[in-house]
């Protein structure tokens, strides 16, 4: 097989199952080897094949749905530039051609000479593989489906040009690589190591029709987010307020609602803001938009990674890409805690309104500012209703509303996270 040959794939070659497989196509025959060592070489290549169905939640023919992981993970000049875009123009398309002439020829390949030749029938076992456990660890239902599917359209290709428009088409529309096969991520830094983006794979499916009330708030987080995807002028946004009413799950929903736009989320915390400008650096040149995500953010007086996170949101030199945007969520209008003590020291401080513009300028950043407060108790009532008909509860309103009365009394109070939490335990008493 000429997988040598590949240019714009080259980097699959390191894959090592396809590396195995590959020699043992050009050499089962080849009586310099010794033919136990091929046999006992394909089996684990099967093993490997079985290996990575059940942890990535693969089924079908598993060497097609290898080969589909391939390349809908590889990240090239070709792949990285179909993103979002589609077909593109310029003599590359003749090279990722020639590519995928060699990938047909994998697909189509029949393996019947190679088992009656090793004495092994390890091979048509895969053509046809059931998977009952439904996704994997590495990739959710969702994720498992597109290239399960691709795998089969790739399969029924009946050329190279067809091959190369099924691929281009999933590039467009799901994107390649782990940023486009995946909706959010997290950072990881293990001690030692280079800085990683790695996907999260179980995601909270909540949209905005699940959040009952706040249609201003809602609608403002819409409109800047629209306006970020489809490529237009936006601000970073800061969403304040009470806990519990929904700040973080709203966020949730707005990545859920625009992720098949090309939106993508990582999510950073306080501590890794020493790594923002290298987060930065590795999606700039990408065809997503990214939120960058920061839940729950405040800093105590003491606290000074505030000024960091300021210059890397605007005031550093370089400019910060247009397909970035920091969202974040607070209890704190003004993120940086504040106490009498600070009000002393500022009577001492000579140039007081300096003191409180430093105090102030990180949530200036944030263009755009949300407000959710608690719901009065009319509107907690009208969520319990809401969130108790779409469960299927059945019990008179009289008592319903009662029983969250005295469920908000004893458990927080007035919030959209009670009212979910008092549903949550009718629910479970069912």
């Amino acid at each position: 097989m000429r997988t040598n040959e590949l240019m714009l794939y080259k980097n699959m070659e390191s894959g090592q199952i396809l590396k195995d497989m590959t020699f043992l196509m050009e050499n089962y025959g080849n009586e310099y080897y010794n033919r136990e060592d091929l046999r006992s070489l394909l089996f684990e290549c099967v093993n490997q094949l079985l290996e990575l169905s059940v942890s990535h939640g693969f089924e079908g023919n598993l060497w097609h749905t290898y080969l589909t992981y391939l390349l809908a993970s590889d990240e090239n000049a070709y792949s990285t530039s179909c993103e979002i875009i589609g077909e593109i123009e310029g003599s590359i398309n003749e090279i990722a051609l020639h590519d995928f002439l060699i990938f047909k020829e994998l697909f189509d390949y029949d393996f019947t000479g190679l088992e009656q030749d090793l004495g092994a029938d390890c091979i048509r076992i895969l053509m046809n593989y059931k998977n009952g456990n439904g996704g994997g660890k590495v990739f959710n239902r969702r994720v498992r489906d597109r290239i399960c599917t691709l795998a089969q359209a790739l399969g029924s290709a009946s050329d190279a040009a067809e091959f190369k428009q099924k691929i281009t088409q999933f590039y467009k529309e799901f994107g390649v690589g782990k940023l486009g096969l995946h909706k959010a991520f997290r950072i990881e830094h293990p001690e030692g190591g280079e800085m990683s983006i790695v996907p999260i794979t179980n995601i909270a499916h909540v949209h905005l029709d699940d959040l009952v009330g706040y249609e201003i708030a809602k609608k403002k987080l819409i409109d800047n987010t629209e306006a970020f995807v489809m490529g237009k002028r936006a601000n970073n946004c800061l969403l304040f307020g009470d806990a519990g009413t929904g700040k973080s799950s709203s966020i949730k929903a707005i990545l859920n609602q625009y992720y098949d736009q090309g939106l993508r989320m990582i999510e950073l915390y306080k501590h890794q803001f020493k790594d923002l400008n290298d987060v930065i650096a590795q999606i700039k040149n990408r065809n997503y938009k990214f939120i960058i995500y920061m839940d729950d953010l405040s800093f105590e007086e003491f606290e000074i990674e505030y000024k960091y996170l300021k210059a890397v949101i605007e005031g550093g030199l370089e400019r910060k890409p247009e397909n970035v945007l920091i969202y974040a969520t607070s209890n704190r209008r003004h993120l940086i805690r504040e106490t009498f003590r600070d009000k002393a020291d500022r009577d001492e401080d000579l140039h007081t309104n300096d003191t409180v513009q430093e105090k102030l300028s990180l949530v200036a950043r944030f263009g755009v500012t949300i407000y959710f407060g608690s719901p009065d108790k009319k509107e907690f009532q009208e969520i319990v209703r809401v969130l108790a008909e779409r469960g299927g509860i059945d019990m008179p309103e009289d008592q319903l509303l009662l029983e969250a009365n005295k469920w908000e009394l004893a458990h927080g109070g007035l919030s959209g996270r009670t009212a979910q939490q008092f549903i949550d335990y009718l629910l479970g008493q069912k």
